[in-house]
């Protein structure tokens, strides 16, 4: 007889802390870590000068993949609840090599983004005091300076647990969405009333027509823009072994997360084109000027400055600060469970699944999350006067959706022998497929994008003359650094790759959550052996 290894608890043998959160602190953390304020502050005025005042049009359809994809995470960790997601879900779908290119795209465009996040965070805390003469510049070592510490807070508060972190995002969060409605709400009431200002234009249902936009290569562009805003809300999901009803909550959360945020954009999104147009000078959102911080512009104008308008005015500045901080703390939440996860499965080092005794937290992975982006923000903040910063952004569009789009072809394939009846076939399979073919279709068009030089801050000429953007050089050298990685892996790493420490065949938990342990081999801290039942 041959031993295996079985979980002593139902944690998933990784030692988190089991039902630490709730429901409504799962679709937090979803929310949160889309960061709402901080997207629109970035992508807003590019959205704009893409497709004019059609960006709601734009807003409602790039919000279709980003549900059904939802849809797929909810149906898969039904069955497989584990805080890997997508590394987990790939490798039971297609097999150990696409599972851990799969943990890569989270692992790299949560690392791409920090660099972006810990710089708005640093601009937003010279510009809340008046400071422009630093605030408006993001090269600034200041801000550096403010960015890396709160780099380093952030780190430290996922690094305290679950609990703190979850509380910390609810206060964040609730100042967040509180100040974004009074926004749209004085905009608009602004609009409406017996002086609006002399750029305002009354909605129309036409912006919501995109058949408006002028050409099809346009939007695809205003699409994969939009992707970027409700990147994030698979957050809920990479805490669910830390979440109650672990089977159950994070999939509800997801999908409550990507409708509040399509709620949100929508409303602020109108607001602000009512109340400043879309034309390219002053307020107007088409304005490049006013790209790196649009929502403090125009929020300016429509509180005023004087009085209560004054403290609106200060607390829209600070949101943005606040939101990017957030995302930042709940960026390194799902990385470093990630690495968690593939260090658990044997996947990577074994030290990435350290858990602190106390905190039940991940150790090394948290640490790790934070020093590594740290040390790329540090990089990237002293080339090219920091627009490869920028150009980081635009490059995570590649990641964002060959991460997504996998999960919904993992879910169709996971579940293909059990799509009997209208229900199981559309949640299971078909929804989540056309999530993943319309991502994979960003994918491409992203690549094409990319390539055009125009697209990128910084430009690099070849020594035969070509010019190629950063922003393609980034996608492409990540996906690059991913394969070199999963190779070395593959020398190393060989039971994982065998499919010993985590096969296709045997689920991690079955419906009931019961735990099941045949073809698992979990961290010794966790296992114990026992005698397989007899045949």
């Amino acid at each position: 007889m041959t031993a295996t290894a079985v979980r002593t608890s139902d944690d998933g043998g990784k030692g988190l802390k089991t039902g630490a959160i709730g429901l409504a602190s799962s679709v937090v953390i979803g929310v949160a870590s889309t960061a709402p304020a901080y997207s629109l502050a970035a992508t807003l005025v590019f959205i704009v000068e893409l497709v004019g005042p059609q960006a709601p049009s734009i807003v409602v359809l790039a919000f279709v993949p980003i549900l059904f994809v939802s849809i797929g995470y909810q149906q898969l960790n039904k069955r497989e609840p584990d805080c890997g997601t997508t590394f987990t879900w790939a490798t039971k779908a297609f097999g150990p090599k696409t599972g851990w290119l799969g943990g890569w795209g989270i692992i790299a465009a949560d690392i791409l983004v920090m660099a972006s996040l810990a710089q708005v965070a640093g601009q937003y805390v010279f510009l809340l005091f008046g400071n422009h003469s630093i605030g408006d510049h993001p090269e600034s070592g200041w801000v550096l300076l403010i960015g890396l510490v709160w780099m380093a807070l952030m780190t430290w508060i996922c690094y305290r647990g679950i609990e703190l972190s979850a509380r910390i995002q609810q206060a964040l969060l609730a100042l967040e969405v509180v100040v974004l409605i009074i926004f749209a709400v004085t905009a608009l009431y602004k609009v409406y009333g017996d002086s609006p200002p002399p750029t305002a234009v009354k909605p129309s249902l036409s912006w919501f027509n995109p058949f408006d936009v002028a050409d099809l290569n346009t939007f695809a562009q205003g699409i994969i823009l939009m992707l970027f805003i409700y990147w994030g809300w698979d957050s809920a999901v990479s805490v669910n072994e830390e979440t109650k009803d672990r089977d159950k909550t994070p999939g509800r959360a997801a999908v409550i997360s990507t409708v509040l945020l399509l709620a949100t954009y929508v409303i602020v999104t109108l607001a602000a084109q009512s109340f400043a147009g879309v034309g390219t000078k002053g307020i107007g959102l088409a304005n490049d000027d006013n790209s790196d911080n649009i929502l403090s512009v125009v929020g300016g104008s429509v509180f005023g400055t004087s009085g209560f308008g004054t403290v609106m005015s200060k607390l829209l500045i600070l949101l943005v600060l606040t939101s990017a901080a957030a995302c930042t703390q709940t960026t390194i939440l799902p990385t470093a469970r990630t690495t968690l996860s593939m260090a658990a499965f044997k996947a990577i080092p074994a030290r990435f699944a350290k858990i602190h005794p106390r905190h039940l937290t991940p150790t090394a992975s948290t640490l790790w999350m934070g020093g590594i982006s740290a040390v790329i923000y540090l990089a990237m903040n002293f080339y090219a006067d920091a627009g490869l910063v920028g150009d980081a952004v635009t490059a995570i569009g590649v990641m964002i959706a060959f991460y997504y789009g996998l999960t919904g072809f993992a879910c169709a394939w996971y579940y293909r022998k059990e799509l009997r009846g209208l229900g199981n076939f559309l949640k299971r399979g078909l929804i989540p497929f056309l999530g993943g073919v319309m991502l994979f279709g960003g994918l491409i068009l992203t690549l094409f994008q990319d390539w055009k030089p125009a697209s990128s801050n910084v430009v690099w000429t070849t020594p035969w003359h070509w010019h190629i953007g950063w922003a393609f050089l980034l996608a492409v050298g990540t996906v690059v650094v991913g394969v070199v990685l999963l190779l070395i892996s593959m020398a190393v790493y060989k039971p994982f790759f065998r499919g010993e420490t985590l096969n296709r065949d045997t689920p991690i938990f079955l419906a009931d959550d019961a735990p099941i342990t045949a073809g698992l081999t979990l961290p010794d801290s966790r296992e114990r052996l026992v005698e397989p039942p007899a045949s």
